[in-house]
């Protein structure tokens, strides 16, 4: 699977791309009444995303503005979004109503995810403290330090393979509002270092009182995902649990219906898996039952076999 579409919506808002500069920017939405979409173009850009930015800026009243999403930059295989990031810090006080920001709403025909190179964002957390949403697309050079941010209520990181430092840097921050978080992981193939250790600091759930959606998926390490999930302490207080798009067999399965008890869940989402049809019945059987909602659709998870045996198995999203 690829990404082939661009956001249509954030922070509840319809998503509205800003016109291109030969475009009439007359008859535009108000401003509070959609996510503006900000692009140049990855290859022969007639206009840099900062000269973009600038005539939006100029166009729209962006006291208003409630919802931000960063298309593509300039050259984004080659060139991270340093400027991107230094023209919106730069015009962080024309924005006091932005609660939304996605950074990199890139698609497969713009930018392969795994070419989408990025930089530390956690400035963007630090210079924007009333933001309630943030998003980012691509794990080449992605960067993300420990801070607190007490408005902070979804966090999406969306990679072909999440650097471990990211993991990390998300495990150790103080989040006391977040309610969904949905991490990528990928495989090595693509960036995707971490280990089910470096998941300490989101599954202990101490810096994460509020969170309510946890979404740890497309991740090549998916059973040993699992198995660490399955005695976390943070499930306890989940509404939906997360485990799709990777690499989860019965392995996985197993362990997560052996740990602690799931039935407390509303949703439990495994789509894209490789279960055999006797656990994908053992699990609707322990939890529908119960009353969770099982999302068990294989999709195009589909398996390899080389001439010698071994068996292929993919995420969802790699390159």
């Amino acid at each position: 699977m690829t990404i082939h579409d661009h956001l249509d919506a954030m922070y509840r808002l319809p998503a509205h791309t800003f016109p291109g500069p030969a475009a009439p920017t007359d008859g535009l939405p108000d401003a509070d009444s959609v996510a503006w979409r900000i692009t140049s173009d990855v290859y022969d850009a007639d206009e840099d995303w900062e000269d973009a930015f600038a005539r939006f800026c100029a166009a729209v009243d962006t006291t208003r503005v409630r919802a931000l999403i960063v298309g593509a930059w300039q050259e984004a295989y080659d060139t991270d979004p340093s400027p991107v990031i230094a023209a919106l810090l730069g015009a962080r006080d024309r924005f006091p109503a932005l609660r939304a920001l996605f950074l990199g709403d890139m698609v497969m025909e713009e930018c392969e995810i795994s070419w989408i190179n990025q930089t530390d964002v956690s400035g963007l957390l630090t210079g924007f403290p009333a933001l309630e949403e943030f998003g980012v697309r691509g794990g080449s050079g992605l960067g993300f330090t420990a801070l607190s941010h007490g408005a902070l209520r979804r966090l999406v990181v969306e990679t072909g393979g999440l650097p471990a430092a990211v993991v990390r840097g998300v495990g150790a921050s103080d989040l006391p509002a977040l309610e969904h978080l949905d991490l990528w992981l990928g495989t090595p193939d693509y960036g995707g270092d971490s280990e089910v250790g470096d998941l300490e600091g989101i599954l202990s759930g101490a810096r994460l009182p509020r969170l309510r959606h946890l979404a740890l998926r497309n991740s090549e390490m998916q059973d040993a995902v699992a198995a660490a999930v399955a005695a976390a302490p943070v499930v306890a207080r989940l509404e939906v649990l997360d485990l799709s798009m990777g690499v989860l067999t019965d392995e996985g399965a197993g362990a997560l219906l052996g740990g602690q008890p799931l039935t407390h869940l509303k949703k439990l989402d495994l789509h894209h898996h490789y279960l055999s049809e006797p656990f994908v019945e053992r699990v609707r059987r322990t939890l529908e039952s119960a009353g969770v909602e099982v999302d068990l659709d294989r999709g195009d998870a589909d398996e390899d076999t080389g001439d010698d045996g071994t068996v292929w198995r993919y995420v969802a999203v790699g390159e």
